[in-house]
């Protein structure tokens, strides 16, 4: 099995109260290497660490160099400056309100 060249890509990290998803998409959005705390080794409440999202992100990181050649990615974690890859864009893609909160109920008469 022969795997396609790719040289950057984006980092996407999902990170939840419970558990950090972490994948690896080429510019077009396809996905190439996926990974969580949970497939790092990582059980139970030991999931929501840092520790363990970032040895997620530094195992997904070190497929993704061993399969596709990856060396440049967006992204936004410390692990992926230490794993050796350069950063070229950190976004904040978290979704917000335009309009407020839900307003309270109206009052009986």
């Amino acid at each position: 099995m022969t795997e396609k060249k790719i040289e950057s890509g984006k980092l996407y990290i999902s990170a939840s109260f419970n558990n950090t998803l972490v994948t690896v998409t080429d510019e077009t959005g396809n996905c190439l290497v996926w990974g969580s705390s949970g497939t790092s080794g990582f059980k139970g409440t030991r999931k929501a660490t840092p520790f363990a999202a970032t040895s997620a992100v530094e195992k997904v990181l070190k497929d993704a160099r061993e399969r596709f050649g990856l060396t440049e990615v967006d992204a936004a974690l410390r692990a992926v400056r230490s794993a050796g890859i350069k950063i070229s864009m950190i976004a904040d893609v978290t979704p917000f309100p335009h309009n407020g909160p839900r307003a309270r109920k109206k009052r009986r008469a």
